[in-house]
């Protein structure tokens, strides 16, 4: 069983058990969360699309870990033979949650 879930406006598939890095959720470690927009539910072969959400299905998880750091992204302008030279660093922050259940 899956589910595709619209979180902070990206879309995940997630599964009962899955470990997922999120853009940064307030809450502290071990806070429950839960996801109101499903969009697609899979029950073995049993496919239910919503439109454009599935009422009454929600996604049920939790905080592992409040505040991950992203890879660092360098972004480097330059303008030939005027001596312009800028460089900018960017770590986006995560969280990481646990998916507990899948309720339709």
């Amino acid at each position: 069983m899956y589910a595709i879930v619209e979180i902070q406006g990206q879309q995940f598939k997630v599964e009962k058990d899955q470990k997922l890095y999120v853009l940064r959720l307030q809450g502290e470690e071990g806070a429950p969360v839960t996801f109101n927009k499903v969009l697609l539910i899979d029950n073995n072969g049993f496919i239910i699309i919503g439109a454009p959400v599935i009422e009454e299905a929600k996604v049920e998880a939790s905080i592992l870990q409040p505040l991950v750091k992203g890879d660092k992204i360098l972004v480097f302008h330059k303008k030939r033979r005027k001596g312009y030279r800028k460089l900018n660093g960017h770590r986006q922050q995560f969280s990481q949650i646990l998916i507990k259940n899948i309720l339709i």
